[in-house]
């Protein structure tokens, strides 16, 4: 799948992975959702925003492959098992997808990370993040987080709780206070290819996009998680949206 040419330096691949042993809800990447399979949403939002020369699924299962393909995905090889376990972390698999495209089709310069899981995604997050990068030479990486103004805690060595931050000890209406921002890189990341190759999926000077939207918290993971996709989708439909 090619949407724009371009240079090694500037060139845009969406890597996505979908492995096929869920046991959240099994068959997920390939369940029906909104009319068509859950892994089809997400290729065809990196295809929609216009920004990315090649669109890769990377995956270990055939059923999800023909998915992929079908909804336009480019998916020239089949991942290994050792990179589809349960607790196979995230960034040896893009590692793998980045080195093994390149030894097909020659260097890209920055990767658009997409989670299959992350429905709710507008494309435009996905063009601005790419924008970022291409325009700002001293950004590694830009990625979609999502707004809070709730307070955070976390547990010390010695077991006692403590605010993240003192401010969060003065309580006032949620317009005036200091919103933090929850990093969602599933959502929409892109990020130089360089970085990849290092084994990192976020760098050290990041450029957030800042959104306020409930429906991009759902992350189908179980049965439950897709039951709330599916409302969302309804709602969307009748109110418009999404």
């Amino acid at each position: 799948m090619t949407t724009q040419g371009g240079t090694g330096s500037d060139r845009v691949i969406a890597i996505i992975p979908a492995r096929g042993g869920s046991k959240g809800l099994p068959g997920k990447n390939v369940r029906p959702i909104g009319g068509k399979p859950l892994i089809a949403h997400s290729v065809q939002h990196a295809i929609a925003s216009g920004v990315c020369d090649r669109v890769l699924v990377t995956t270990d299962d055939e059923e999800i492959r023909a998915a992929a393909e079908a909804a336009g995905a480019w998916t020239p090889f089949m991942r290994e098992p050792g990179l589809a376990e349960d607790l196979t972390p995230t960034e040896p698999v893009l590692k793998d997808a980045l080195e093994r495209a390149e030894a097909i089709d020659g260097p890209f310069g920055i990767v658009v990370f997409l989670q299959p899981t992350d429905i709710f995604r507008k494309p435009e997050w996905i063009a601005q993040a790419v924008g970022i990068l291409k325009t700002r030479p001293e950004i590694d990486c830009a990625f979609v987080a999502n707004k809070t103004h709730k307070n955070f805690w976390y547990k010390t060595e010695d077991g006692t709780w403590k605010r993240v931050f003192d401010w969060m000890a003065v309580y006032g209406p949620r317009q005036t206070r200091t919103p933090l921002f929850r990093e969602d890189t599933g959502i929409a990341s892109a990020l130089r290819a360089d970085l990849i190759r290092q084994g990192r999926r976020t760098g050290d000077s990041a450029e957030v996009i800042g959104i306020d939207d409930t429906a991009s918290g759902i992350d189908i993971h179980d049965a439950f998680d897709f039951y709330l996709a599916e409302k969302a989708l309804e709602w969307f439909e009748k109110h418009g949206g999404k």
